[in-house]
């Protein structure tokens, strides 16, 4: 293995855990390769509920335990595990997690990181059922293929501090603007780690898109992220522009009850219900362009769907958008744009409606999406073009393409 760069500390700083975690099972992340999974798999560190204990637990190889834990080590070496990143893109920073790992934990790590396309990236063996196992030499050598020694270091070898027992976490920010799709975790020289999280933002290669095809331009694979929002205490707005089908209500953004809902309810001549209050979530696209397409999908969301919501969008600089978050979003009226009036919802189901954009050929990079008064939503999808190869047929019209308006930045 390739020297690594002298030791480093854990970071203090805790913004990047607002990000998406890019190696988690939920978003696609996978396990390609571990040196030993003996007293419990590497697939825990992927998990995207938090680790737990149960005291009287053994399996016949020993206790049982919610990470990936090494037998100890009685060879030459150390232990190293390669994870696929479900989200490719930038990374922000690493949670190296080690809780209930009390007195098995690994005692140092290093991370390192690669970005492989295409044939850069070599099929790697079926791990399957792996506690009680170690690699085997055919795995060595269909890994040896990555050159993963030769990878870049984002985290030098690191000591590790233990915590809480339940709550035991290092935390490790990135410099890097590059793009990465698979990290590579060093142990020395063996132990356990509950939890690996990678947080970052997703990073598409627009070049190489369709110019004919719509994509989803708040998606977080793309890069989408939401920048400000008025509450999810149940589940944060992030969920709803996060990878394939909501599995269950705790995959999508849900806020509390509004305790300013009137005592008793009643709707206007239009059927929505008259209330003061509403609450909404504001994103930055992946990439500025034209919605074209707007779905909306309340499934799961049978007893807590919203009544109603509305969509608009403008167009901001990095600089405006810093500003707005310091402000709270309290952007002036006239900068939003209409992408949906004001719909009625139902529960438990998945709604698709035409972007008003498709009159208003206006390019935005931001959205607010509103509902009222309240309730849970589980995915948010904005189809439409990226405005650098805009190309929109609305009602039948000759082509047109869509440019920003002068002035605008486009590294959001």
């Amino acid at each position: 293995m390739a020297d690594s760069p002298r030791e480093g500390k854990p970071a203090r700083s805790l913004d990047f855990t607002r990000l998406v975690d890019m190696a988690s099972e939920s978003v696609g992340g996978e396990i390609l390769f571990a040196t030993d999974d003996f007293f419990a798999p590497a697939e825990n560190l992927i998990k995207s509920k938090s680790p737990s204990f149960r005291e009287d637990e053994y399996t016949e190889f020993g206790k049982w335990m919610d990470g990936w834990e090494t037998r100890r080590k009685r060879i030459p070496g150390h232990d190293w595990c390669i994870i696929k990143l479900g989200i490719q893109g930038i990374i922000r920073g690493f949670d190296v997690d080690i809780s209930y790992f009390m007195g098995d934990y690994a005692p140092r790590i290093s991370i390192q990181a690669a970005n492989l396309e295409g044939d850069k990236a070599p099929e790697m063996p079926q791990r399957g059922v792996r506690t009680g196992a170690a690699a085997t030499p055919a795995e060595f050598e269909a890994v040896a293929k990555l050159g993963s020694n030769d990878w870049n270091y984002l985290v030098p070898m690191t000591e590790l501090k233990p915590g809480k027992p339940a709550s035991s976490h290092n935390y490790f920010l990135v410099d890097s603007q590059q793009r990465w799709t698979h990290v590579r975790l060093n142990i020395f020289p063996d132990g356990g780690i509950a939890r690996l999280r990678v947080y970052g933002c997703g990073q598409k290669d627009w070049t190489a898109t369709d110019p004919k095809e719509p994509f989803d331009l708040a998606a977080i694979a793309h890069g989408g992220a939401c920048v400000g929002f008025s509450n999810a205490h149940f589940g944060h707005p992030n969920n709803m522009i996060g990878v394939g089908k909501a599995r269950s209500m705790a995959d999508g953004w849900e806020t509390a009850r509004r305790p300013d809902r009137p005592p008793v309810l009643e709707n206007d001549e239009n059927g929505s219900l008259l209330v003061p209050g509403c609450e909404w979530a504001v994103f930055r696209l992946a990439h500025p362009g034209v919605i074209t397409q707007i779905e909306i999908d309340t499934t799961y969301f049978k007893g807590n769907s919203p009544d109603s919501c509305k969509l608009d969008g403008c167009i901001l600089t990095t600089q405006e958008e810093e500003d707005m978050i310091k402000q709270k979003w309290e952007l002036p009226g006239h900068k939003w744009k209409p992408l949906l009036p004001v719909t009625k919802l139902s529960a438990d189901k998945s709604h698709l409606f035409d972007s008003l954009t498709l009159e208003l050929q206006d390019v935005i990079t931001h959205v607010r999406f509103t509902i009222t008064p309240d309730g849970g939503v589980s995915r948010l999808r904005l189809n439409g073009f990226p405005s650098s190869l805009c190309l929109l047929r609305p009602r039948e019209k000759p082509m047109m393409r869509f440019s920003v308006k002068a002035g605008f930045r486009a590294n959001l």
